[in-house]
């Protein structure tokens, strides 16, 4: 009896344990549960405040007030980061305005958010119409494409997918020719450097062998009484007579030049003509005597004559 009366007591204890954690996970549970209630309360608050605001936005852009309307679309956003609706107003606000980088990022943050299929249509969209302002061709392209995967059946989407397609070919064959073009100066530009390069080793070949050759002169010079001496010659002709300085003054003095000039008689001296003149007095005088001698020897003589019969 008395071993049942313990177990008894200690089965009562224990009951009052498993009591006592049941409670407490009552209470815990109790308390969980109304702090996940106040957070869906608080979350469905703050999703009534984001949307009030784009709705506040949306209509401020119907009036053209477009700064209203960006401040109206940050609030929404800061109420709720994951408003989509309010990240891509905010980018069309920024698009309709001119500022395109910032539009750009806003619309990229919608499109990799958004979960939705329409609202990623929409996003990729607009994507693809600011690369397009931007020149960005190729890029317009891909968000294009992917705009199309999310709605195949838009045509406006589809029409300007063809006129990327054509302006990022045009870019394309635009670079190429361009990249043609800067091979050709390059390969010119390398032409001119290797034309530099060549004259200015053949300008340097040349200043050594001018270096060289001075070289050489200064080894071996050359007397200056030789100087003078082959000066001296260069002055006389052939037969050891001075050269006459005017001797090339033209071909109208050559003939003079070619007769013999009558050299003028020193003082004391008979000229050549006073010579031949005694010459010529003196064999006359000769002749006269020998024709003398001979009529006389003529005159002793006996004359021979032909007899007459």
């Amino acid at each position: 009896m008395i071993e049942t009366a313990k177990k008894i007591v200690i089965f009562g204890d224990f009951g009052v344990c498993i009591m006592k954690s049941i409670v407490l996970i009552i209470i815990t549970l109790s308390t969980f549960s109304a702090i996940a209630q106040e957070e869906n309360e608080a979350i469905l608050k703050a999703k009534r405040a984001s949307n009030n605001f784009v709705y506040e936005g949306n209509e401020n852009i119907k009036n053209d007030d477009y700064i209203t309307a960006e401040m109206d679309y940050r609030k929404a956003i800061s109420e709720e980061q994951t408003n989509i609706s309010g990240i891509y107003n905010l980018g069309t606000s920024y698009y309709k305005k001119g500022n395109f980088e910032e539009s750009l990022y806003r619309l990229q943050q919608a499109a990799n958010k958004a979960t939705d299929r329409a609202e990623k249509h929409k996003a990729f969209h607009n994507i693809g119409n600011i690369l397009m302002q931007n020149k960005q061709c190729k890029e317009a392209v891909e968000a294009y494409k992917n705009a199309l995967r999310n709605d195949p059946s838009d045509e406006e989407t589809r029409y300007n997918f063809g006129l990327a397609k054509e302006c990022a070919k045009q870019q394309e064959e635009e670079n190429k020719n361009n990249q043609d073009d800067q091979d050709d100066n390059k390969d010119q530009n390398q032409d001119n450097k290797d034309q530099d390069q060549e004259n200015q080793d053949e300008n340097k070949d040349q200043e050594n062998q001018d270096q060289d050759q001075e070289g050489d002169n200064k080894d071996e010079p050359k007397d200056e009484g030789d100087q003078d001496k082959d000066q001296g010659d260069e002055k006389e002709n052939e037969d050891g007579k001075p050269k006459d300085d005017k001797q090339d003054q033209g071909e109208g003095d050559q003939d003079k030049k070619e007769q013999p000039q009558q050299p003028k008689p020193q003082q004391g001296q008979m000229s050549p003509q006073q010579i031949k003149n005694l010459l010529e007095a003196m064999n006359n005088q000769e002749q006269k005597v020998q024709e003398k001698m001979n009529a006389e020897k003529q005159k002793g003589e006996r004359i021979q004559t032909d007899k007459d019969w």
